[in-house]
């Protein structure tokens, strides 16, 4: 029979636990507090330790660490009533199999009691470093933002490279810097680009940097974000803008680490982990010939999908009170909640901006709230909203209409019609684009998340 021990300082807890695991033919024993878990675990040889994160003393992370470095086979499953993005990462990074929150479901609580015992079984001791300290900035607890904590655990202290992707707004960013905070390298530098913000003209000689005279108005030498990075970390964002022959450079130093600068000779050495991202099908460019597809394998070590908010809702309460408080604090307000029409509101809007459009959102109506009772937040204050007229428009009020105008295009028939239907939507998207910012074309291409040569080819062609 295999063993169970529950660590968990609400007694009622671990008897919830005893008898649902009970039930299921497990031996359970449970223990109250990180001194008693690390007794019994020594005592006992339990297959599998379930545990919570917070305990008055040696907390759950704490308590944690010690039972893997006394027993590293040891399968341990965290539980919490909150979860926060630095407890799960660091949970996963001393060792943890898996993180849940609390309440969980019975059904899912079995499986994975389950797929423990049996990876424990089978699990070489691994090592671990020390924890270092890092911002909590990734904010949610919905399955799919806690599978991402537990991969960047997974992966931080190696050295991998790492390819991110996801729509625009998503959080890349945020979650390349927490695989940076959690690393070997976090006392190196971080080094974001934008591939699609610097000119392509200027991109070789930013990352690559450049001799004098190198070019017209190259008048000293330009250490490059690679000399620069050397035993850091680099953020490469929107990395499918890069042009094909600087695609060819970068997987040089991927592959050697070692590049010229622009116009040299001289054979630079380099050692900087590389984390790319994409809100585009990168796959789909080397189809068509776009994107290098030996680049691509070299960068997609590992994925990490960030899903869009609207395939994390469960996320948004939780996300609307953060960038409350965090706006309160910079503004000197002090909003105190949300009205529960605007929060139901939020929940079915479609956010096409993602994380990035709903922060812009608060922070608007943080300046401008006025609501009565005051300090709390309401559809009035958040002006854009009601004036974008998307206010309780969810995906199924999109669906409708596009279902719409997509039954009118096949009414119409034709042997071109689908490319007719795609052509007519993307030039009333990119003319959208351009009335909403006055004609300002970096401003519309980041709208539509795409860069301002891909604006601009689409312009061109809605113009012949």
């Amino acid at each position: 029979m295999d063993k169970i021990l529950v660590v968990d300082d609400e007694k009622g807890v671990c008897y919830s636990f005893k008898r649902i695991l009970g039930r299921h033919g497990y031996d359970v024993i449970t223990a109250f507090d990180g001194e008693e878990a690390v007794e019994k675990a020594g005592e006992e040889n339990p297959d599998l330790v379930i545990m919570d994160v917070s305990m008055p003393g040696s907390d759950g992370l704490e308590t944690l660490k010690r039972l893997k470095t006394l027993h590293p086979a040891l399968a341990v499953i965290m539980m919490t009533a909150y979860s926060t993005s630095e407890k799960a990462i660091t949970a996963m990074k001393y060792g943890a199999y898996d993180y849940f929150t609390k309440p969980v479901d019975n059904a899912r609580l079995i499986a994975l009691v389950k797929e423990a015992i049996t990876a424990g079984k089978m699990t070489v001791p691994v090592t671990f470093g020390e924890e270092k300290e890092a911002g909590d900035r990734i904010i949610g607890k919905s399955p799919c933002i806690l599978e991402i904590y537990k991969k960047i655990g997974q992966i931080a202290e190696s050295d991998v490279t790492v390819l991110l992707s996801g729509e625009t707004g998503t959080g890349k960013e945020l979650i390349a810097r927490a695989i940076y905070y959690h690393s070997k390298r976090a006392i190196k530098p971080f080094l974001p680009v934008n591939c699609a913000a610097i000119p392509e003209t200027l991109l070789e000689s930013e990352l690559f940097g450049h001799e004098k005279g190198a070019f017209t108005g190259a008048d000293n030498r330009k250490i490059g974000k690679f000399e620069q990075c050397n035993k850091g970390t680099m953020f490469l964002d929107e990395i499918a803008d890069m042009p094909l022959p600087l695609q060819a450079k970068l997987l040089r130093v991927l592959q050697d680490g070692c590049f010229q600068r622009l116009g040299g000779n001289e054979l630079i050495q380099t050692d900087v982990r590389i984390i790319a991202a994409t809100n585009k099908n990168l796959e789909a460019l080397v189809g068509e010939g776009k994107f290098r597809d030996d680049l691509y394998w070299r960068l997609n070590v590992v994925s990490i999908y960030v899903p869009p908010l609207r395939e994390r809702k469960d996320d948004i309460e939780d996300l609307v009170y953060f960038f409350m408080q965090k706006f309160n604090s910079e503004l000197g307000k002090d909003v105190k909640g949300i009205s529960p029409e605007m929060l139901s509101e939020f929940k079915e809007y479609y956010w096409p901006g993602n994380v990035r459009e709903l922060q812009s959102i608060i922070h608007r109506g943080i300046v401008l709230c006025q609501s009565r009772p005051l300090g709390i937040l309401s559809s009035e204050d958040c002006e854009w909203l009601t004036q974008a007229g998307m206010s309780g428009k969810g995906i199924t009020d999109i669906e409708k209409m596009l279902s719409g105008i997509a039954a009118e295009f096949l009414q119409k028939g034709g042997e071109d019609i689908y490319k007719g239907a795609i052509s007519a939507f993307e030039h009333f998207m990119v003319k959208k684009a351009l009335e909403l910012t006055k004609n300002n074309q970096a401003m519309a291409a980041k709208l539509l998340g795409i860069s301002r040569n891909t604006l601009r080819e689409k312009m061109g062609k809605a113009e012949s």
